[in-house]
């Protein structure tokens, strides 16, 4: 069933969706129109984006043909949403051609990973800006308006934006992306996100308790905490700094991810998180009983797999194998037992033979996942596999390889969701579905999307039990109790 309310994931109906915003006051009489591609951090600096250039007075409109500043948020992970975005730059040239003072800008992931060819080959790309120069949007503005072109993809160890309160994108006022940190330090052989968002670094856990708090305050009723890989969150500042009593000899005050996620839940036990995305090398026990010490953090785990082979792992330089992987999952299935799980996974990596896939298939069949993201493997120019192996997989391997486990997660999906027929699930309503005004939708605990009729004694914003009644493979229906 399509819903009103977009995932929290990356979600392809939201692919190039238009960031479109209440105006703030201040009016400098220029519009701003700004997409995104990718994951949710994407979605989440659009709005940081929105907030800088609002201060400045720009307002924001759904309509590129009547915008100034014309900006696209972009990914480098999946080749398909580099293909989008060049697609969409050649839409964006009729436009320019008809307003020649147009400033065409491309942001992000993307930007940073191929910003010469940006000015070279895309002759009407104006800005280019990668994920840790937002600051300098307003300066680079100025930059184009006086006839030059302005780039600024300086990756940066400090940049966190934690000072910004960003605009919000979702327009329901009950879900919100928190962003906890940027960058990442993994060396994941396919991936590109250390070489266009920079190294890992943590952001202040009382500005992210602010945030969250504030949140809270204006209605929010769900955050999601953002990460490249959450579990390696550190924060630490000194005494002198946090101006708080510690025990003698203490001179650090370290925050790490399972002290966060409690600070944040005791904001108020009305606040629901949620958090994205594990790694497996890094989750730990700790992690797993802070979760099921609070009922307002969510029974939800997205700990991507990628191959459920030890040697294509080491390759990937995931740096964990099968075991260790299946021993995480006995750790969340023996803390937090009604914890539902789901996971990413690639076949048809370098090499990959045909046993190895095979190992990719029985791990499913030891998790049974509740929801998946596959993807057959495209190489990434720039990332270690494509320096080190050749992408030596027939395209029709990686297909089947990829149909079959395609539809061994539409079994497993199944079976998770049937497994809560006759459950009565904690729901937070967050709208109506799409199909009709006549039926609610929210999510459970386990992030499964539920339907169910409306009640004039309930809106969205407030919690409901909902008993289930029966299920699709991908949504739970079901009444109100």
């Amino acid at each position: 069933m399509d819903l009103l309310i977009p995932d929290k994931v990356h979600d392809e109906s939201r692919q190039g969706e238009a960031l479109v915003l209440e105006p703030v006051g201040k009016n400098n009489g220029r519009k701003l129109y700004i997409e995104s591609y990718g994951c949710a951090m994407n979605f989440s600096d659009s709005e940081i984006v929105a907030s800088i250039l609002a201060e400045k007075g720009f307002e924001t409109t759904s309509d590129f043909n009547t915008a100034d500043v014309i900006f696209i948020n972009t990914c480098s992970i999946r080749e398909n949403a580099e293909v989008r975005v060049r697609n969409r730059l050649k839409e964006f040239a009729g436009a320019k051609f008809r307003n020649p003072g147009m400033v065409v800008g491309v942001l992000g992931c993307m930007a940073e990973r191929l910003k010469a060819k940006f000015l070279e080959e895309e002759k009407l790309v104006d800005v280019v800006v990668g994920p840790d120069a937002y600051r300098d949007l307003p300066n680079l503005i100025d930059q184009v308006d006086s006839g030059q072109r302005a780039v600024n993809v300086l990756l940066s160890r400090e940049e966190t934006y934690a000072d910004i309160s960003p605009v919000r994108l979702n327009s329901n006022g009950i879900n919100a992306f928190v962003s906890i940190m940027r960058g990442c330090d993994n060396m994941c052989s396919f991936c590109v996100v250390p070489f266009t968002r920079g190294r890992e670094r943590s952001r202040d856990a009382y500005s992210v308790v602010a945030e969250c708090k504030d949140l809270f305050d204006k209605g929010y009723r769900e955050v999601t905490l953002l990460g490249q890989n959450v579990d390696s969150y550190k924060w630490s500042r000194t005494v002198a700094e946090s101006g708080e009593a510690l025990s003698v000899g203490d001179e650090i005050k370290v925050v790490n991810f399972a002290n966060l996620l409690e600070m944040v839940a005791l904001v108020s036990p009305e606040l629901r998180v949620r958090f994205s995305t594990s790694h497996p090398k890094d989750i730990t026990d700790e992690v797993l009983h802070t979760i099921a010490k609070y009922d307002n953090i969510c029974n939800y785990i997205h700990l991507p797999v990628q191959s459920g082979n030890s040697r294509i792992l080491d390759i990937m330089n995931r740096t964990y194998d099968r075991e260790w992987y299946m021993n995480r999952i006995d750790a969340i299935r023996s803390i937090i037992p009604d914890c539902a799980i789901s996971t990413d996974i690639i076949t048809g990596f370098c090499t990959e033979t045909e046993e190895e896939h095979n190992d990719s298939v029985t791990m499913m069949d030891y998790v049974k996942y509740d929801f998946a993201y596959m993807f057959k493997y495209s190489e990434r120019p720039g990332t270690l596999a494509a320096k080190r192996y050749a992408d030596d997989i027939p395209e029709e391997v990686k297909q089947r390889r990829l149909a079959q486990i395609v539809a061994k997660q539409q079994q497993y999906s199944l079976y998770r969701m049937q497994a809560r027929i006759g459950k009565i699930e904690k729901v937070l309503i967050e709208g109506f579905s799409k199909k009709s005004d006549k039926d609610y939708c929210g999510r459970s605990d386990q992030n499964a999307m539920v339907i169910f009729p409306v009640s004039e004694d309930y809106k969205p914003g407030q919690y409901v039990n909902v008993l289930v009644e029966r299920t699709t493979s991908a949504t739970l229906i079901g009444t109100i109790v």
